[in-house]
């Protein structure tokens, strides 16, 4: 039981590292959109990545269901990050408590 754990502590740090990417990515999502005109919420592309999560998860033998459910989460955030980031408040985003709202200050490292 103790080598299987340190196998699950050693997968949710790569899983860490890999939120991290992806939440670099969201911000400079945040760069970008507003030279282009588009809004935080672009709700086909949330449809797009949800459906591209399903297949990948089937592929992989994961339950799409529990795949689908983590990714609307991190979607979720992230468009609250890009809301909050690009003065679109809340809208269309689901109730939250003040505590589920993303950081959004700066990070060090010189990232913004």
């Amino acid at each position: 039981m103790s080598e299987l754990r340190m196998t699950i502590d050693a997968l949710d740090r790569h899983l860490i590292e890999m939120l991290r990417l992806r939440q670099d990515c969201i911000d400079r999502a945040i760069q970008l959109k507003p030279a282009e005109g588009l809004p935080a919420r672009i709700e086909s592309r949330v449809v797009q990545v949800i459906a591209n999560v399903r297949a990948s998860a089937v592929a992989k033998g994961v339950d799409p269901d529990l795949a689908a459910s983590l990714w609307r989460s991190l979607i979720e955030w992230s468009i609250a990050r890009e809301q909050a980031e690009l003065g679109e408040g809340n809208a269309g985003r689901p109730a939250a408590d003040a505590a589920e709202l993303p950081e959004t200050r700066p990070r060090s490292g010189g990232k913004a």
